[in-house]
């Protein structure tokens, strides 16, 4: 079985977390700062290097101003 980064499950919701960022027009590095992160933990989530957790879902989609369900259709 192939790891989950690998799927297309993992890069369609890659997909819609830059089309969201890109829709709040935010730049990675707003983001990063909004999460208290850095902007290449956001650039490999981005690249798909790198999953996130429901938990981590809540917090973009709060940033974003998205519901969940956007994420994941």
């Amino acid at each position: 079985m192939d790891k989950t980064i690998f799927t297309k499950s993992h890069r369609d919701l890659v997909s819609r977390l830059i089309k969201a960022r890109k829709q709040a027009r935010l730049k990675q590095i707003d983001v990063a700062r909004k999460l208290g992160r850095t902007q290449s933990y956001i650039s490999k989530i981005e690249a798909g290097q790198r999953r996130i957790d429901t938990v981590q879902l809540k917090e973009f989609a709060a940033i974003y101003k998205k519901k969940i369900s956007f994420f994941i259709k």
